[in-house]
């Protein structure tokens, strides 16, 4: 198969977004654009009914919809159908296997609601081997024509190795041809603050540390990428606040996810949580070793 970007289709606003943001991305990226619909009950094929008698007729026009509506937007892309006769979550992570990246719509709730994501979003997201990109709903006509995308945004823990994050943050900066922006957030170690204050020194090393690790684990991608202008900063303050306070603006932001070793349960770590359920633009999930 060729290189895809899967987007997963449900009929929502939200994975209209998605499929457009999808259909974006796969033109950047000169990748076909595969539409995926999952649904136990569909018919097997051919059906050579009429339309009234057709089990698949609304599954069928969904995507045909969909695509249509896609290739007015984007005529050179390559757009494929998938319809496909299992469980919606199961059939996503067969197909997150053999793409580049699947893009999910993800319900644009304020925060305090936000923690519902649904049933399928966040299955997906932390059991994928590749990269999962979730979109909010845009609240323009879909006619508008999107505007200029932001920065990128990656955040890094400098904790292990990142390899796979940093490589899809500055692919996807060099491909949008845009800046990207990589940030680390570290709390005050607890034995920083004094009962007259905050003692600078053990502060300002803090933060000299953490800006020598983040510099080096760049260092090599600077050097594989170096049409992409990169910003790096260090947040003395929560992980997470840093990142969502860091996306603000943002065209995209990318965090990082543990692979799961067999017989653990899948999870997000507090950082990727923080940016699906509060960061307003686009998070791809890229898991990592």
């Amino acid at each position: 198969m060729d290189p895809v970007v899967t987007v997963g289709l449900d009929g929502s606003p939200d994975s209209l977004a998605a499929a457009r943001w999808a259909a974006d991305e796969a033109e950047r990226r000169r990748l076909t654009l595969r539409l995926l619909h999952a649904w136990p009950l569909l018919a097997p094929e051919p059906t050579r009914l009429p339309c009234e008698d057709d089990q698949n007729y609304w599954a069928k026009r969904l995507v045909h919809d969909a695509r249509a509506m896609l290739r007015a937007r984007h005529p050179n892309l390559t757009v494929v159908e998938s319809l496909v006769a299992d469980d919606a979550q199961h059939a996503l992570l067969e197909a997150a296997s053999e793409s580049e990246m699947t893009v999910l719509g993800s319900r644009g709730l304020e925060p305090v609601a936000s923690y519902f994501l649904g049933d399928i979003s966040m299955p997906v997201v932390a059991r994928a081997e590749r990269p999962v990109v979730l979109v909010r709903a845009d609240t323009r006509e879909e006619s508008t024509p999107p505007t200029p995308t932001g920065r990128v945004v990656v955040a890094l823990k400098l904790h292990g190795p990142c390899d796979d994050l940093l490589e899809f943050a500055f692919a996807t900066a060099a491909a949008r041809d845009v800046d990207l922006r990589a940030v680390h957030g570290r709390s005050v170690p607890v034995h920083v603050p004094v009962p007259w204050g905050v003692d600078d020194d053990l502060t300002e090393e803090t933060a000299q540390d953490a800006q020598k690790q983040l510099r080096q684990a760049l260092h090599p991608w600077r050097e594989k990428f170096p049409r992409v202008q990169v910003a790096d900063s260090i947040a003395l303050e929560s992980p997470a606040k840093a990142v969502v306070r860091a996306a603000e603006g943002a065209g995209l932001l990318a965090v990082g996810r543990r692979r799961h070793h067999v017989g653990l349960a899948p999870r997000l770590g507090p950082v990727a949580q923080a940016a699906l359920h509060h960061a307003r633009c686009p998070v791809a999930v890229v898991p990592h070793d």
